[in-house]
């Protein structure tokens, strides 16, 4: 599933092809149909991502809803579109020079109200990435809570827009065990993480790929081969499991939480274990 920063680009990438310009808004699947015909050929005003949500805003407060999930894309290109091949939820026409847009694939397509939009983003965490983001509500449902924080971190209601491969990371970055209960941790730990994944995050939007290793641990640094897998970039434990540490030397150890994968280093992130128990 993409994670925050891919969405962010993705609006991004569809504001800087059609705000502010009439569009064309068609469903050659028919799924869409209905609501497409609402906002066709009105102007297409904005699109700004939440976490893992796409809001593309039109004329009269009116908002498609995009959940990609699992296997949803939005693939744009430049010049006039071809004729739709496959399942296209949604197709996007507009812009000057002309682009097209075709939605396959998504979990969610749907046209919402400003009310219906503003009753998603109450029920989301705070996103790393928007400028209007308050860490301290994510750090609220942390602290009450006896849930591990590596599942904390993966639920959107906490924090929008973290998925497995950031959780894993920041995780490791801050030597903390993904098990570790939430109630346990400190307001400047959990607030360094946070930073950090403001910072991550930005840069995975600036790169289009996630990178988190530090410039000491890079293939150029240790003189080691770069990585090679499908989601790219360099990373401390995400998908190495059984190979070492790059610190330590430890083999990294893998799990199921929650039906996800963790990942972590069992030297580097030991378990915890709270002095009150130890006494």
């Amino acid at each position: 599933m993409p994670e925050g920063h891919t969405l962010f680009r993705l609006a991004r990438d569809v504001r800087d092809r059609f705000a502010g310009s009439v569009v064309s808004v068609t469903s050659p699947q028919g799924r869409f149909a209905e609501s497409a015909r609402l906002v066709d050929g009105t102007v297409l005003v904005d699109a700004q991502s939440h976490g893992k949500h796409v809001f593309v805003e039109f004329a009269e407060e009116r908002y498609v809803h995009v959940h990609l999930g699992l296997y949803g894309k939005l693939d744009l290109a430049d010049g006039p579109p071809p004729p739709a091949v496959g399942q296209v939820r949604m197709r996007l026409v507009g812009g000057s020079p002309p682009s097209y847009g075709d939605l396959r694939g998504a979990t969610a397509c749907e046209l919402l109200t400003a009310a219906q939009r503003a009753g998603i983003l109450g029920r989301l965490g705070p996103d790393p990435l928007r400028d209007d983001a308050d860490w301290t509500r994510a750090w609220t449902r942390v602290t009450r809570s006896r849930g591990p924080i590596g599942g904390l971190l993966m639920d959107q209601a906490v924090v929008a827009g973290v998925g497995n491969v950031y959780r894993a990371e920041v995780l490791f970055r801050h030597r903390m065990h993904p098990l570790r209960p939430g109630r346990t941790l400190r307001r400047g730990q959990f607030e360094s993480m946070w930073r950090d994944l403001v910072e991550l995050m930005h840069e995975g939007v600036r790169t289009g790929r996630i990178d988190t290793v530090h410039s000491a641990h890079t293939p150029e640094a240790m003189g080691r081969a770069p990585r090679v897998d499908a989601h790219g970039g360099e990373v401390y434990v995400y998908r190495r499991q059984g190979r070492p540490c790059y610190i330590c030397g430890a083999r990294i150890r893998t799990d199921v939480l929650a039906t996800r994968n963790l990942f972590w280093c069992p030297r580097c992130q030991p378990v915890f274990r709270s002095r009150a128990r130890s006494a």
